[in-house]
């Protein structure tokens, strides 16, 4: 039986994180009606699979320790800096890679720099964010309350 010990916990986290990335896949399958498998293992995007599965992880230990809990205050706080870093901090070092690249192709015309380009998709909007952690929660809750019982 797993419910309400650290393995739900885990396993909810995990599951969250890895159907938002699927989700992803999926959507740039249907988007770009081609099938590329490096999407899976890529940041950035929609929905954000960080934010699923610490709002998953955050959720469950509220479901399991309490809402009031210490334990839940604990997860809140992990979950809020993993958001605030995939719509902030993440997201601008994207926005830095894409003027980094400009410079570079500016350049790279005259022969002057490599052809190696930064990733610029790394974080996320916040609606990417917002829809991530429902997803959290809503995986969360169906785990909890119905897979797990």
């Amino acid at each position: 039986m797993m419910l309400n010990t650290s393995y739900e916990i885990i396993i909810n986290g995990i599951e969250s994180a890895i159907i938002a990335q699927l989700l992803k896949f999926i959507g740039h399958v249907i988007t770009k009606k081609k099938v590329d498998f490096q999407v899976l293992a890529t940041t950035g995007g929609m929905p954000s699979a960080h934010t699923a599965g610490v709002v998953a992880l955050s959720t469950t230990v509220g479901f399991i320790c309490g809402f009031d809990s210490v334990e839940f205050a604990i997860a809140l706080g992990y979950a809020l800096v993993v958001m605030y870093d995939a719509a902030g901090l993440r997201r601008s070092t994207g926005k830095i890679a894409a003027c980094l690249n400009k410079i570079r192709d500016d350049f790279y015309v005259h022969g002057q720099m490599p052809a190696e380009r930064l990733k610029e998709l790394l974080g996320h909007t916040p609606f990417e964010v917002f829809v991530g952690a429902l997803l959290g929660i809503f995986m969360a809750y169906v785990n909890h309350f119905y897979l797990f019982q």
